[in-house]
């Protein structure tokens, strides 16, 4: 009998049983807590993972499958012409869905490859703090100014510190650049602008089916009338789509044009039998997923289409359930605000409010340190942030922790170390507090 593992297995029993014997279920703030935690829940499940996230999932699929990795080393390398190694570090996060951890192997690999500092250290902090998940999740929830501001920020951020990096350090940058050997990319299967044709029509769709009313008053801006017609052009983008997959991914035309005939049966169905509108356009979408991925998993002739599918379900299994955590912890913690409706969550807002409420250098510096110590999984930051906001959390000290928790976290922090040691981990660290601290400042007081 093993022993350790007989021991773990009582500890286990009782504190299971400690927990469910001292349940506060008598308790009125711990009974609207629970409630808080399955609104929020229910909120997201509807509004945010079928228009949402499921789309996203296939446009980081393309270019996890499509685009090489050679070719993204090719154009982060020492030998690359500063402005481009830079501008492709900086905005590559807009097209991964990591978390400060998982970024780590691939900050790994192109740094030891012969990446330079500055742009290894750029696509180290712009993998984690913004890709098109968060920005699309961060305007939805938290509102258009902060989507922007974190989106600006974080490609911001990336770039200065990745500079500053490579400026402290550029002694040994100039002797690594000196031995380093040139990484040859390997060609790719298609064209790139076929790849990025095919990226970006997935990324308009998404665009458009997410787009959110303006201001209720306001119906003569182009913004209201892009909403008023936005499913009339994510249907013009879907043709696209559809021409894409012919034409670029080589998909049977019989396949697809099937696929686009359910789909638009399924459109006329909503349209005759589901009167709400926030819940009429979720069928067409799911029906158009699940035909998208059948075409392509038993798609014959093209391995990487399949390898598409499955690596946009390898993303889903990754973040989903983390995501489905960090939903249900912050409405219990923090409460469920949406749609005009609040229900507090176990934390009173007091506390809240005295730590990082109003705009303070201290209540900016507080959130950007405990951000960059506590770990985010992908996405988790936004509801989080969401709910510590409606407990009273500034607008400034909110950005602060956008900017500076999702790129860091403490088992982060330690492998850093361990790929660039502790002097470049310190001084990496601490640049993205000072910066988050300083913006989130500014910020606020706009």
């Amino acid at each position: 009998m093993d022993t350790k593992q007989e021991l773990k297995i009582l500890v286990w029993i009782i504190v299971i049983f400690g927990v469910a014997f001292f349940l506060p279920i008598e308790s009125v703030r711990f009974n609207t807590a629970i409630s808080a935690s399955l609104d929020l829940v229910k909120w997201y499940a509807r509004e945010h993972v079928i228009l949402c996230l499921l789309p996203a999932f296939f446009i980081v699929g393309v270019i996890s499958v499509f685009l090489s990795q050679a070719s993204v080393i090719k154009y982060l390398g020492a030998n690359a012409k500063k402005w481009i190694a830079y501008t492709v570090a900086s905005v590559s996060g807009s097209i991964l869905a990591v978390c400060s951890c998982t970024i780590l192997p691939l900050f790994s690999s192109i740094h030891k490859r012969g990446a330079g500092l500055g742009p290894a250290i750029a696509f180290l902090y712009s993998g984690p703090a913004i890709n098109i998940l968060a920005i699309i999740l961060s305007a939805r929830i938290l509102g258009i100014e902060m989507g922007v501001a974190r989106t600006v920020g974080a490609i911001s951020f990336s770039i200065i510190i990745g500079l500053i990096m490579a400026f402290i350090y550029r002694k040994e940058e100039t002797i690594k650049k000196e031995e380093q050997m040139i990484i040859q990319a390997l060609p790719e299967k298609r064209p790139f602008w076929q790849t990025v044709f095919h990226f970006f029509t997935l990324v308009l769709i998404l665009v458009f089916a997410n787009w959110g009313r303006p201001d209720i008053a306001d119906t003569s801006s182009v913004w209201y009338y892009i909403w008023l017609y936005k499913w009339y052009i994510t249907g013009f983008f879907s043709l696209i789509l559809v021409y894409s997959l012919i034409a670029i991914l080589k998909i049977r035309w019989k396949w697809v044009l099937v696929a686009m005939l359910v789909t638009g049966i399924s459109v006329w169905v909503s349209v005759m039998f589901i009167e709400n509108e926030k819940m009429a356009p979720l069928l067409p979408m799911v029906v158009g997923i699940t035909a998208l991925s059948i075409i392509t998993l038993n798609d014959k002739t093209n391995s990487e289409n399949r390898e598409w599918t499955l690596a946009s379900w390898g993303f889903a299994k990754q973040i989903l359930p983390l995501l489905a955590i960090g939903v249900i912890t912050a409405g219990f913690l923090l409460g469920s605000t949406h749609d005009g409706k609040s229900i507090a969550g176990i934390i009173p807002n007091e506390w809240i409010q005295m730590l990082v409420g109003g705009n303070s250098l201290l209540s900016n510096l507080f959130a950007s340190v405990v951000g960059a110590f506590m770990y985010f999984a992908t996405l988790t930051e936004v509801p989080i942030v969401q709910g510590l906001m409606a407990a009273g959390m500034g607008k400034g000290p909110a950005l602060a922790l956008l900017l500076a928790g999702p790129s860091l976290s403490l088992p982060n922090m330690l492998v850093i170390r361990g790929v660039l040691g502790t002097q470049k981990t310190v001084v990496y660290v601490s640049l993205v507090v000072v910066m988050a601290t300083v913006t989130g400042l500014i910020f606020g007081t706009l």
